[in-house]
């Protein structure tokens, strides 16, 4: 349970989105369960994307704890939801069921709730135009609409709830409600067909992005691995959109060479070796993040934001992996070789203490740092109370609370960086 001191500081802290930011909206929201047990790494998935700006703000919340992810959007005001947010984070830490969780949205005006766990089910609460899919042990697919109140996948069935509606001012506006109805259907037939949950995810912001036009990122998580897009989508800047989901994202060689768009247009094949390029498009990016396996770890890069790196150390970081395992040593080894050939770019070597291996989750983080004399990645000496990281330990925004904090204190950031070279 909270304590009335950490509420404080979340309140105030989430507040800075409506001070900061104009008001933002998900208008898709999607959680799919593919293994009600849990134990496929990739069977629970969830995200959001939108048409509208500032799509950080409702991708969504993930409690690494409870294996909870809440996703947020409506047509009520940005105060108003973060408001809802919090009221439903407390009856998190409170252990409450995900229907009293998401049914917080209903005293609220205009709000909509989802929160999914891959045990307990999936739940949406508030202001919702939705449909229930369900697909039981004979393969059999029910397809449910539902809009208002609170509706639930129960525990320990496979299934899927999907919310989807136009925005103002988008240029297919209208399109919704048959674009909900297709892409449910399709998620219904790949869950009957034993796609794992992440890999549906993946087509479903695909589809809705390329029929609806609800289409700037947002971001993915998976549930049960903990991987997530990161800001891999999400706007660079307040009052902004975020990526394109249905455009190319990168162009990527069979060897591992690869180049963000829009970069991506000079090039037609690898300048490492002459290999030819395949184009990578968004929601294909999305899906290759958050999906792992024994042979394909997911693969998270921090310290360079040039466009490019994060699908060439993937790629290189996959490779060692399917040759040597999960060892750091050769990890570093084949990252440094790729920066040797320019196959990675714009980045020092690194050492195996650059390096976070997790192979009980099938997952490498690479921390890369242009700082001299071999030192690794800086620590960061942020403008905030220790507290509010222990508070946002279990529950954390994922892609919200980190982007919003670089955002307004960027500059104070930059400064503590070079202090320390």
């Amino acid at each position: 349970m909270f304590k009335k001191s950490y509420m404080k500081k979340i309140s105030l802290f989430l507040l800075i989105l409506v001070v900061f930011s104009a008001t933002a909206s998900a208008t898709m929201n999607v959680a799919i369960i593919t293994d009600p047990t849990g134990k496929d790494p990739n069977g629970c998935a969830a995200g959001s994307q939108s048409y509208a700006p500032n799509m950080f703000q409702s991708t969504f919340l993930f409690s690494q704890e409870h294996k909870i992810a809440l996703l947020s959007g409506g047509e009520g005001t940005s105060d108003v939801r973060i408001a809802a947010i919090i009221t439903a984070l407390t009856k998190l830490q409170q252990n409450a069921s995900l229907e009293e969780i998401v049914g917080t949205a209903q005293s609220f005006d205009g709000i909509r709730l989802m929160a999914v766990n891959p045990t307990q089910g999936i739940s949406v609460g508030g202001d919702f135009q939705v449909y229930v899919i369900t697909v039981d042990n004979s393969s059999k697919i029910s397809i449910q609409a539902a809009s208002g109140g609170v509706v639930s996948v129960p525990a320990g069935t496979k299934g899927a709830i999907i919310h989807l509606r136009n925005s103002e001012g988008n240029p297919k506006y209208g399109t919704a409600d048959r674009v909900r109805l297709e892409t449910a259907m399709n998620i219904g037939r790949m869950i009957r067909d034993g796609y794992p949950a992440t890999t549906i995810l993946s087509k479903a912001f695909g589809e809705v992005a390329n029929d609806s036009g609800e289409d700037h990122g947002g971001g993915a998580v998976n549930l049960i691995s903990g991987s997530t897009t990161g800001d891999m989508f999400t706007p660079q800047k307040l009052n902004d959109v975020g990526y394109e989901m249905e455009k190319p994202y990168s162009k990527v060689s069979s060897t591992g060479w690869s180049v963000g768009y829009p970069e991506a247009e000079n090039y037609q094949v690898s300048p490492i070796d002459g290999s030819p390029l395949t184009v990578v498009y968004a929601y294909e990016a999305l899906g290759s993040a958050i999906t792992v396996s024994s042979d394909n770890p997911s693969v998270s890069t921090y310290g360079s934001d040039k466009k490019g790196i994060s699908e060439a150390t993937s790629s290189v970081v996959i490779a060692s992996v399917r040759k040597n395992g999960y060892d750091p040593v050769e990890i570093a080894k084949s990252v440094n070789r790729a920066i040797d050939s320019g196959t990675i770019v714009g980045v020092e070597h690194i050492d195996t203490s650059d390096l976070n291996v997790k192979e009980n989750i099938k997952a490498v983080g690479v921390y890369y740092t242009s700082a001299p004399n071999g030192r690794t990645s800086p620590s960061w000496s942020l403008p905030m109370d220790s507290s509010m990281f222990d508070l946002l330990g279990n529950i954390q925004s994922v892609i919200g609370i980190l982007l919003i904090l670089l955002a307004v204190f960027r500059s104070t950031l930059i400064k503590s960086f070079f202090r320390r070279r």
